[in-house]
């Protein structure tokens, strides 16, 4: 079987799978062991919710003849815990939506440990592509992920002998992660070639911003996602900047997965005037236009923005805010297109709700999501191409463009 083959079969039984697990899991939820009462119906009484046509509450006799019928027939080991953490994975799959995710108490702490830019893994940052199949956002730089020679759009076909057919970001993120020291076997699909990896889990402590001045003193900021420490970071990169009076700025975001709005705001506010918009937010809350505060240190300098397709979620934000203001020039290809807004929703026992509430748009009004941006000079990425080399095509790009400007 060729692999384009063995990756339809992969895909035709997707439907099936999660349709047992989600049935499975949503029967227990008519004998009262599922999400209490005053959390669904937070959701479900939503105004905005109410709207596209849910009941204020569900009927589960169907759901119950099918759990009577596994209680009474399955051969095999169900708990009470599997059966319930399924219902919850089950309901937030039902969107449809590969960004509204359920996390047990422990998916949730390794998803906080991931914005925080800590955790043990390989160092890649996952997504799905329009298939549904796992994706490879982006390896980030100077970890296992990327020392094994994992690269953007690979897909992730299996994790230690599983097939991830079925199984959400979050899962597959939960299966590769585990202790320093471990190993991971993946079975990766790169256009037409399938490749086996085995690779060693480290600490991943990363921060989240570089920044150094170039020959022709050039301000050189690199943001690998947008965590707890951007802001800070960048700000400190921006003073030295200023201080050192550069002549120009190059901001990479190239394979910026993203990360936290509110550090995409900050980041974007260093170049942007006060009172600029950086995006606006259109869903269930309503509609928001975030604006920029602050000092606008960098305002003036003449910038370049790099993108490509593993510029993802808020480093779109900041490109957009830039470019649409008249802040930088971007150069690259186009970004990944990931322009949704999620919010968490802590449970007490730990366990937490990721859901999407809003979609992102750029200050000239378009759409971020599934168009991703595209740049002022599209300049291809040489393969195997050492990054602010030589044969960095898209950074020479920026130092010409800057010499000009």
């Amino acid at each position: 079987m060729t692999l384009k083959q063995r990756l339809n079969g992969l895909r035709q039984s997707r439907w099936l799978r999660w349709a047992v697990g989600l049935l499975l899991a949503a029967g227990i939820f008519y004998l009262g062991l599922a999400v209490g009462d005053g959390r669904l119906q937070l959701t479900l009484n939503h105004p905005n919710v109410i709207a596209t046509g849910l009941p204020s509450r569900l009927d589960y006799d169907s759901v119950n003849k099918i759990y009577q019928s596994l209680k009474d027939n399955y051969d095999g080991k169900l708990t009470q815990a599997q059966l319930i953490n399924g219902l919850k994975h089950g309901l937030a799959q039902a969107t449809n939506d590969p960004y509204t995710e359920y996390f047990t108490p422990k998916e949730a702490s390794d998803f906080n440990s991931q914005l925080n830019n800590s955790f043990s893994g390989i160092g890649a940052e996952l997504g799905e592509d329009s298939s549904g199949d796992i994706q490879i956002i982006a390896p980030i730089a100077g970890t296992p992920a990327a020392r094994a020679g994992l690269q953007a759009q690979d897909l992730i076909a299996e994790i230690n002998g599983t097939s991830t057919v079925g199984m959400s970001v979050d899962q597959a993120v939960t299966k590769i992660r585990g202790k320093s020291g471990t190993k991971v076997t993946l079975v990766i699909v790169r256009g037409q070639q399938s490749l086996t990896v085995t690779i060693t889990r480290g600490k991943i402590t990363v921060p989240s911003v570089t920044a150094k001045i170039l020959d022709g003193n050039i301000g050189y900021m690199a943001i690998s996602t947008f965590a707890n420490d951007t802001s800070d970071l960048a700000q400190k990169a921006a003073d030295q900047f200023k201080q050192a009076g550069v002549k120009g700025i190059i901001l990479d975001l190239r394979n910026n997965p993203g990360g936290l709005v509110d550090d995409a705001v900050s980041v974007s506010s260093l170049w942007l005037k006060p009172g600029e918009t950086v995006v606006t937010t259109r869903g269930t809350t309503g509609v928001e236009t975030i604006h920029a505060q602050g000092a606008s240190e960098l305002n003036g300098i003449p910038t370049v923005v790099l993108i490509n397709g593993g510029s993802a979620s808020a480093s779109e934000i900041t490109t957009g805010a830039l470019h649409d203001n008249k802040d930088a020039y971007v150069i690259g290809s186009k970004s990944y297109g990931k322009g949704v807004e999620q919010s968490l929703i802590n449970f007490e026992d730990g366990s937490q709700l990721k859901v999407t509430i809003a979609s992102w748009f750029r200050p000239n009004g378009q759409n971020i999501n599934h168009k991703g941006i595209k740049p002022d000079q599209a300049v291809k990425e040489p393969q195997g191409a050492t990054a602010m080399g030589s044969t960095d095509a898209q950074f020479q790009a920026a130092l010409t463009y800057l010499a000009a400007h």
